[in-house]
């Protein structure tokens, strides 16, 4: 995104994975994050503390980012984004969507981790 600044966006969906039991939660507790403008921040922590994502684990990760808490808290125990999350799953069941990370770089598909260089390719073609 720094690179191309300016000249690409991003747009995040939510996929939480059926199998993983905080899955759900995680997504839930990356838009309490948003809603107070720490969207990037919650989610990289979320990578990066996972699979430690239990309700009081994601509590302490908002104190741990900067969040207000009480806020927070009352948005996850709410589950304040449930549509949201629904709508986002309900997407990538009918975009036949099964791994995550998928993304799409002006509609090509691109599936799993994959290094900068693989991104910024795409990019270079797509921006061409």
């Amino acid at each position: 995104m720094e690179d191309y600044k300016g000249k690409i966006r991003l747009v995040v969906k939510h996929y939480p994975y059926k199998y993983r039991d905080f899955s759900h939660i995680a997504a839930e507790a990356s838009l309490a994050a948003l809603d107070q403008g720490k969207f990037c921040e919650m989610h990289e922590y979320l990578l990066e503390k996972s699979p430690r994502l239990d309700r009081n684990s994601l509590i302490r990760y908002s104190g741990d980012v900067g969040l207000d808490i009480k806020k927070f808290t009352g948005s996850l125990d709410s589950m304040k984004h449930l549509k949201i999350i629904e709508r986002d799953k309900k997407l990538a069941v009918d975009m036949d969507l099964y791994n995550t990370p998928t993304f799409f770089i002006n509609g090509r598909k691109v599936v799993g981790n994959r290094p900068y260089e693989v991104f910024k390719k795409i990019v270079e073609e797509e921006l061409k």
